[in-house]
C-alpha cells in the first residue's frame, strides 16, 4: 500500500470484490517499473489520486473468478493485463488515439504488488489476453511496457541503416534498443549513468555506449555520425536536461522521440532556428493503443525480446521497499515480485 512519498507498506487487506463485466486475478508475478519508483520518489497525479492505494501495474496471473457477462475468460486461465483501457468511442478513439482516451484515467489498475488484483470491465474487454503455458508469468508480465515501447518505435519512423541514439537505458531503454535493431538501426548509440544500465545495453544490442558523467553525449553523436547527430533520437529518461539534451543530438530533419514522462509543470526549451529551419521533429509519445498490447505479446511469444537483460532479481512481496529502492539506484533492472 502506497500511503507517501518514500512510504510503503506491506500489511493485510481484503481481497477485491469484483462486479459485472470484471476479473479477479491470482497474481503470479509481478514487476518494478520506472513508473513505480518515479511514484515511490515523488508521487503521481493519476496513478494514485487518493492514499493509502494499492501500488504496481505490471503483472500477469491465473483468472480467479469472473464477473458477470465475462464470456471470453474463465476460472484457471493464464492471462497478462494492461493497466488501463479506452472506451473506444469518443473524440480521441474515433481519431486513432485511443491512448489519449480521457476514460483512461478511469479504468487505471493499481494494486499489482498484492496477491489477487481486481480488473475493470473496459480493460478485460480490451487489454486482457490470455497466455500460453510455455510463457512464465514474470515474461508475460513485461506486455505493458513493451507495447508502449512498440508505440514509441512506431512513432520514430525508424528506416534501414539509420543510426538511433537512446538516451536512459533502463529496462524501457533496453527495449527500445532491441526494437531499434529489429526495425534495421545500423547503429544504436546508448546513454546511461548506472554501470549495470550499460553493460546490459550492450548484451540488447547496443554499438556505441556512453557514461554521460565522463563524456558529452551529444559531441559523442555528432562525431559517429560525421558532424550531423543521429537519424532518431529517443529519450527515455524523463527530465527536461535530456528532453533538450535530445534534441541537440538530433540532425537536422531528423526525429526526436520525447518517451520519458518530465514531472508535471516543468519546461525545456529548444533553439526556434534550430528548430525551424533544421526542420526538426518533436514527438511526446504517450502510453499505448490496444494493438501495440497485441503486438507486444506475439513478440514474448515468439521468444523475439531477450527478457534476461530486462529482469535482474527477484523478490518476495514484504521486499517492495528494497526493490523500488535497488531499481532507483539503478543497482538492478526489473525486479520480479512473487506474492
Amino acid at each position: 500500500m502506497f500511503y507517501d512519498i518514500g512510504d510503503v507498506r506491506y500489511e493485510e487487506t481484503d481481497v477485491p470484490q469484483i462486479g459485472r463485466g470484471e476479473l479477479l486475478i491470482r497474481i503470479g508475478k509481478a514487476l518494478t517499473c520506472g513508473t513505480d519508483v518515479k511514484t515511490y520518489k515523488r508521487g503521481h497525479p493519476l496513478l494514485l489520486r487518493k492514499t493509502p492505494a494499492l501500488f504496481g501495474h505490471e503483472y500477469a496471473g491465473v483468472v480467479e473468478e469472473t464477473g458477470e457477462g465475462v464470456e471470453q475468460f474463465e476460472p484457471g486461465m493464464r492471462v497478462v493485463a494492461t493497466n488501463s483501457a479506452p472506451c473506444g468511442s469518443c473524440f480521441f478513439c474515433k481519431r486513432n488515439s485511443p491512448n489519449l482516451c480521457k476514460q483512461l484515467k478511469n479504468t487505471l489498475v493499481n494494486g499489482a504488488f498484492a496477491e489477487y488484483i481486481r480488473v475493470p470491465e473496459p480493460v478485460v474487454k480490451w487489454n486482457t489476453h490470455q497466455i500460453p503455458d510455455s510463457l512464465p508469468f514474470e515474461q508475460a508480465a513485461l506486455t505493458e511496457p513493451l507495447a508502449c515501447v512498440v508505440h514509441g518505435i512506431e512513432e520514430a519512423g525508424i528506416e534501414v541503416g539509420d543510426t538511433v541514439a537512446v538516451i536512459g537505458a533502463g529496462p524501457i531503454g533496453q527495449m527500445l534498443i532491441m526494437l531499434a535493431k529489429k526495425r534495421g538501426a545500423s547503429t544504436v548509440v546508448a546513454s546511461d549513468l548506472a554501470e549495470l544500465r550499460r553493460s546490459m545495453a550492450t548484451k540488447a544490442g547496443a554499438d556505441i555506449i556512453i557514461d554521460p558523467a565522463r563524456t558529452n553525449p551529444i559531441e559523442i553523436v555528432r562525431e559517429e555520425t560525421s558532424g550531423y547527430g543521429a537519424d532518431v533520437v529517443i529519450e527515455a529518461v524523463g527530465l527536461p536536461s535530456t528532453w533538450e539534451q535530445a534534441v541537440k543530438m538530433t540532425r537536422d530533419a531528423g526525429t526526436t522521440v520525447l518517451f520519458g514522462g518530465a514531472a508535471t509543470g516543468t519546461t525545456f526549451e529548444v533553439d526556434t532556428g534550430r528548430f525551424h529551419y533544421g526542420q526538426l521533429t518533436i514527438k511526446g509519445v504517450f502510453h499505448l493503443k490496444p494493438k501495440h498490447v497485441e503486438q507486444a505479446l506475439s513478440l514474448l511469444k515468439a521468444g523475439d525480446i531477450d527478457t534476461d537483460i530486462l529482469i535482474s532479481d527477484e523478490m518476495p512481496l514484504s521486499r517492495i521497499t528494497d526493490a523500488l529502492e535497488m531499481m532507483g539506484e539503478g543497482k538492478s533492472m526489473k525486479i520480479a515480485i512473487l506474492p
